[in-house]
């Protein structure tokens, strides 16, 4: 996919002043509510193929990549490949999304909001590419400068690998040992690798408040007199960018990337309270480019302490 260097620097010059450098989100359960076009298409599946499924069991798997999924309702009964299976899940989910995308209430608001404050947006998914562009294409225009999907040469969520290429996507240098350390092949530049999620470019008072539960370790915080001083820039950087998940397996893989991470808790039926997350929401109700600035500059505070 093209990417509009035009529509980078325009985002650059207008972020340049701010604190919050980009907000990295999931897709389904986060920027959609798609779980039940999931849950459904999964227990007709299994209906017709022998097998067994139900909601309950779906809600289980949220998060998780398709072919772990479908390999999951092979083993409970459903008499095909687990290959066709993870076919059809997304031949039938990328169906209903086309007819009618299920925004979540209140984020198209919020995708509008960055777009007035320059902020830009990257998709991280465990979906395939083509549930990834079909999202794009149907948010407000100018909103998506990128998108990591299942279909990259990545190591899957929990790993933080994704937020990693998620971050090259806005221009923020992973120092090599990180890529090494989290499986990725080390990358001079974010553009180099046409298989990688950096290629995949684009032309409250819901708030429980509960700051602080992203850990941010002394002996990271005292990297500067004890390690590398790109290290340490890297860690800055990625504070700046808000990710915002919804199941625990992404909340861990955000977090473990560095990026300031909020749990969105309102639309999954899973208990992620307890997960490493810096802040958690329960709508995007009053959610602004403004208000995730303030989340940014608390996490930064508590980085700096």
């Amino acid at each position: 996919m093209a990417f509009s260097l035009a529509l980078r620097q325009q985002h650059d010059g207008a972020s340049s002043d701010r604190m919050l450098k980009a907000v990295l989100w999931d897709m389904d359960g986060t920027l959609i509510d798609s779980e039940p076009y999931w849950h459904a298409v999964e227990m007709d599946i299994a209906r017709e193929h022998g097998g067994y499924w139900s909601e309950d069991i779906g809600w289980t798997c949220s998060g998780k990549p398709v072919p772990q999924v479908a390999q999951l309702m092979v083993d409970k009964g459903t008499q095909l490949p687990a290959s066709e299976v993870a076919r059809l899940m997304i031949e039938g989910v990328a169906r209903k999304e086309a007819e009618h995308m299920p925004w979540i209430a209140g984020v198209e608001d919020v995708l509008r909001s960055l777009i007035a404050a320059g902020i830009p947006s990257v998709l991280v998914t465990a979906s395939p590419r083509r549930m990834a562009e079909n999202l794009v294409r149907q948010a407000p225009a100018g909103a998506f400068v990128g998108y990591v999907c299942s279909d990259d040469d990545l190591p899957k969520k929990p790993n933080p690998a994704p937020y990693l290429a998620a971050a090259e996507v806005v221009g923020i240098e992973v120092p090599g040992e990180v890529l090494v350390a989290n499986g990725m092949e080390a990358r001079s530049g974010s553009d180099t690798d046409s298989n990688n999620g950096a290629s995949n470019r684009v032309s409250d008072s819901d708030s429980i408040g509960k700051f602080g539960n992203q850990n941010d370790s002394a002996a990271e915080r005292s990297a500067g007199s004890t390690g590398d001083a790109r290290l340490v820039a890297f860690r800055q950087e990625m504070a700046r960018c808000i990710a915002i998940e919804d199941s625990m397996t992404g909340i861990e893989a955000a977090a473990a990337s560095g990026a300031t991470t909020i749990a969105q808790m309102g639309f999954i039926k899973t208990d992620t309270s307890a997960g490493p997350q810096f802040a958690s929401l329960n709508s995007y109700d009053g959610l602004t480019a403004e208000v995730l600035e303030e989340y940014v500059e608390q996490r930064l505070a508590t980085i700096k302490q």
